[in-house]
């Protein structure tokens, strides 16, 4: 009889589609084998065995970044190595982000003690693959999201953890899952990694991606403003202040005001009216519908609404309020976990998806980024802070992505330069660093022939991760 672990899934066959079919159901994961046609994919390429399994991590301080009445102080690179049985071995990289995928975790533990558990997840699932075989990442997460998820839900002690707080912790795996399935069957580029059930989403190639910059909560509007003087024609703008319901509505009132005095003359080449758009993302710090009414209100009232061209996640995910008739365009962020749970948004009203490959997985990415397609709702990247490997991955996502409404490029945030204390050292561990398309000019990174062709640069190795591993 087959052995199997405490949480229910089969450890020496690794997790069977029954078993993987009735856990992903009760997550709202979608199986390998129902959204996306991933059996296309298996017919194809190798079955990749791995032999062997490691991961570390690096601390790096930030400078605060303030956000859903919190805020964080440091954020951890966690790197997986997978080796193959023949010989091939890649290190994937993800960037912690506690606070952002899960505020009861980070508010009941330490920072140290809220990564450490992350972390722990990240190990949990290199063990999980540590023998078995794989065809397709896709499919990999797919058996062992549900496994890592209930391993999270024990040692947090948090029944209702955020799927989201799972996927995080799979990102360096994911990472080198791609990375494997890229060089085990010869594909020479981004765009060969793609799963054809995945392709029509991300089918553009634009020649410039907007680098949107990240304010936090409190920003100066001074550094706003040298942002716009910089080139930067699209910001985030957090809100959703400190305090009671009634200080925070205050509070970002005062903050619009002060951004639209600052910004509502501007021009840019980049929008149809050729206004500054807004982007502001409240981080699910408004309890009530009403509440964002009178934030509009007060946008109607000076102007300022018809730049607004999209606000993130107002509202809790247990939130269901319809958002489709407030006259503004509203994206799902953290709440939108998995493809299915896209969807369930699309659904309430939602108009916008943003993606985030380097917190949720390529292979969810992937997912999201498709259905949103096929229901005709625009998709944008948004940041984590990770390091400047990471942005590039973001970034081949990004460069594909069918254009944001009135805007002819793709979007991307980016904010690792604002608060990493030592973002110019971690750009030297890139290995294309050199490269155009690295660096943001007059608001946008240059995304020509050069990066398609070295797909970024997120397939070559990584010198700095690999001595990680010299033991």
């Amino acid at each position: 009889m087959e052995k199997k672990d405490n949480t229910g899934f089969s450890r020496r066959a690794f997790l069977s589609r029954s078993t993987v079919a009735l856990a992903a159901g009760g997550l709202g994961i979608s199986p390998s084998f129902g959204f996306g046609k991933s059996e296309k994919i298996s017919r194809k390429m190798r079955n990749i065995k791995i032999t062997h399994t490691d991961s570390n991590f690096e601390r790096e301080p930030l400078y605060p970044y303030r956000f859903k009445g919190s805020a964080i102080t440091q954020a951890w690179q966690a790197v997986a190595l997978m080796q193959s049985e023949s010989g091939i071995h890649k290190i994937g990289i993800g960037t912690q982000g506690t606070l952002w995928s899960d505020k009861t975790v980070f508010q009941n533990h330490s920072t140290t003690g809220g990564n450490a558990l992350m972390y722990a997840m990240t190990e949990r699932a290199l063990q999980i693959i540590k023998g078995n075989s794989f065809v397709d990442p896709i499919t990999l997460l797919d058996e062992v999201l549900p496994e890592v998820y209930a391993y999270g839900q024990k040692i947090t002690g948090n029944p209702d953890l955020k799927t989201t707080f799972a996927l995080n912790s799979l990102v360096p795996v994911d990472n080198a899952a791609w990375l494997l399935y890229q060089e085990e069957n010869g594909m020479k580029n981004f765009d060969e990694m793609i799963p054809e059930a995945y392709r029509p989403g991300l089918s553009q190639k634009h020649d410039k991606v907007a680098s949107i910059p990240s304010f936090s909560v409190g920003a100066s509007i001074k550094d706003i403003k040298a942002a716009a003087d910089e080139g930067h024609f699209i910001m985030k703008l957090k809100t959703g202040a400190a305090g009671t319901q009634k200080e925070m509505l205050a509070k970002d009132i005062e903050f619009l005001t002060a951004v639209h005095k600052t910004l509502g003359d501007r021009e840019t080449p980049y929008t149809k009216n050729g206004k500054i758009p807004y982007y502001f993302d409240v981080n699910e710090r408004y309890e009530k519908k009403e509440t964002l009414e009178r934030f509009l209100d007060h946008a109607k009232k000076i102007g300022a609404f018809d730049q607004i061209a999209v606000i993130e996640e107002p509202f809790g995910e247990k939130n269901k309020v319809f958002v489709g008739d407030l006259g503004v365009r509203i994206a799902a962020d953290e709440s939108a976990h998995t493809v299915e749970d896209a969807l369930e948004r699309i659904e309430q009203g939602y108009s916008a998806i943003a993606l985030k490959a380097i917190a949720k997985t390529m292979s969810m990415t992937m997912k999201i980024a498709q259905a949103a397609y096929e229901k005709n709702v625009p998709c944008f990247c948004a940041d984590l802070t990770v390091n400047p490997i990471l942005v590039d991955w973001n970034k081949n996502v990004a460069a594909r992505l069918h254009s944001f409404p009135d805007m002819p490029l793709g979007l991307q945030e980016t904010n690792g330069h604002q608060y990493y204390k030592n973002w110019d050292k971690m750009v030297s561990y890139h290995p294309m660093a050199n490269e155009e398309w690295v660096k943001t000019k007059n608001g946008v990174y240059p995304t020509g022939k050069d990066f398609y062709e070295k797909s970024g640069g997120i397939l070559a190795p990584v010198p700095h991760y690999e001595r990680m591993f010299d033991h």
